[in-house]
């Protein structure tokens, strides 16, 4: 994982509507929540998306918007998100790229590490949390740090 004062790596990635989004330009929209998942449509997976998605404009109050991020196609995050009422980018990470960038690349499978980071617009790493079974848990982590 990465830690805390450490820079983010700059990544680009297609979210679940075909489009290209970086680290920078996500940044240029204020800090970034960056979530990884293991997979779409799993129980734990989808109360997280629903937890940050009925969270959003409370965490856009306070400077910060929020992306998913798993080892899923854009395919299957588009389907998710519609679901699911998702309100924010669901980026695809088939190959693992920006997993294993991120420190979020499952040892074993094929996924990723249920992680969260929180990220200053200067790229600095303000959280980084990893909590396998409590999606809850995430956004009062983000929360704390992000009201910090």
């Amino acid at each position: 994982m990465l830690k805390v004062g450490e820079l983010a790596p700059e990544f680009t990635a297609r979210d679940q509507h075909g489009n290209t989004l970086t680290l920078a330009g996500l940044l240029a929209k204020g800090r970034l929540v960056i979530y990884f998942y293991p997979k779409d449509f799993t129980p734990v997976c989808t109360a997280q998306a629903c937890t940050f998605r009925d969270a959003s404009s409370e965490l856009a109050t306070l400077n910060a918007n929020v992306v998913g991020v798993s080892t899923d196609k854009d395919e299957s995050h588009q389907r998710f998100g519609e679901k699911h009422g998702v309100n924010f980018a669901l980026l695809a990470d088939p190959e693992k790229k920006l997993t294993k960038l991120y420190g979020a690349a499952m040892p074993i499978l094929n996924r990723a590490l249920r992680v969260t980071y929180v990220i200053d617009t200067n790229r600095r790493v303000l959280g980084a949390f990893h909590h396998e079974l409590s999606a809850a848990k995430h956004l009062s982590d983000v929360k704390r740090v992000l009201e910090g």
